[in-house]
């Protein structure tokens, strides 16, 4: 779906903050021995690790209906996840919890709005099953993005910017999980460069 050799570059970001955020998780939920829930730590590498297997698809292969609307509806329930760790949480946390869930809405604009985004590219250039699915879709391929969908998907950019910004603030700032944060911020900016190459 995405054309070389972004689609390779992007892949390659993607596994790689699956490997952090999901090895991270599986190796702190073992050292639990007590049935403890999930930590706000657990929550964000779950969150993370998801998007980016999510995003690996979205390079590769275009997935309409039923599979996109349960991917939204799985980012929604990820980012409703998070709004509990608010409570008590000092500024900084706040700002990453913020973070978080801006990246989450991104990812719901982004299945939702794929159709739109990508309209009039020709698929025949990428997979040729993304098109006979997307046809298969029940709907018409549109001959362009329409102008509030540009505008809205310019906001998402904007979103995914100054989160990568802020994660990159905090490498400087912060002292421990300095991976995480760049983990992070390869996260903000593979989305929003995402966002870009959906809508040329």
């Amino acid at each position: 779906m995405i054309a070389a050799p972004w689609n390779i570059v992007l892949t390659l970001l993607f596994v790689a903050t699956a490997a952090i955020c999901l090895g991270d998780l599986v190796a702190r939920r073992r050292r639990v021995s007590d049935g403890t829930g999930l930590t706000d730590a657990d929550l964000i590498d779950l969150n993370h690790g998801v998007m980016s297997i999510a995003m690996i698809v979205m390079v590769w292969w275009s997935v309409w209906d039923a599979v996109t609307w349960a991917q939204v509806a799985i980012f929604a329930i990820l980012a409703l996840a998070l709004i509990p760790s608010y409570r008590g949480a000092k500024a900084a946390k706040a700002v990453d919890l913020t973070g978080h869930i801006a990246l989450d809405a991104a990812m719901i604009w982004m299945l939702a709005a794929m159709p739109l985004l990508m309209a009039g590219m020709d698929m025949a250039e990428g997979d040729g099953g993304a098109h006979a699915g997307h046809q298969g879709g029940g709907g018409m391929m549109l001959d362009a993005t329409p102008a509030w969908a540009d505008v809205t998907n310019v906001v998402f950019l904007g979103i995914c910017a100054v989160a990568a910004v802020w994660w990159i603030l905090r490498l400087f700032t912060a002292r421990h999980h300095r991976i995480h944060t760049l983990c992070h911020v390869a996260m903000a900016a593979g989305m929003g460069w995402m966002l870009v190459l959906m809508n040329l």
